[in-house]
């Protein structure tokens, strides 16, 4: 079974950055299509980017520009590079095959503050 673990969340102003990471106990990047989804609080988890295996990106069109899905299929690693962070990005991050297919991880916080 497939273990994601999330991390490089935290509390960062308006404006900053964060780079969140995604580790997979399996190599999984290169074969599937896989997402960062977000779920502010009292809110629905929702998608927010996806990377196929031949590297194609999609992002919600709140987040276009500002961050940047990735992976490093040797690490079994994705990431979300997050910039011009905004309040509305304050959301527990989670990574999964872009139809959920794989267990849930604990997911990682990200709280900007204006």
């Amino acid at each position: 079974q497939v273990q994601l673990v999330e991390s490089g969340g935290g509390l960062v102003q308006a404006g900053g950055s964060l780079r969140l990471s995604c580790a997979s106990s399996g190599a999984i990047f290169s074969s599937n299509t896989m997402a960062w989804f977000r779920q502010p609080p009292g809110h629905q988890r929702d998608l927010v980017a996806s990377i196929g295996s031949l590297g194609a990106t999609k992002y919600v069109d709140s987040v276009k520009g500002r961050f940047t899905i990735s992976r490093d299929n040797a690490k079994n690693t994705m990431y979300l590079q997050m910039n011009s962070l905004k309040p509305e990005d304050t959301a527990v991050y989670y990574c999964n095959h872009v139809a959920k297919y794989f267990d849930w991880g604990q997911g990682t916080q990200v709280t900007v503050s204006s």
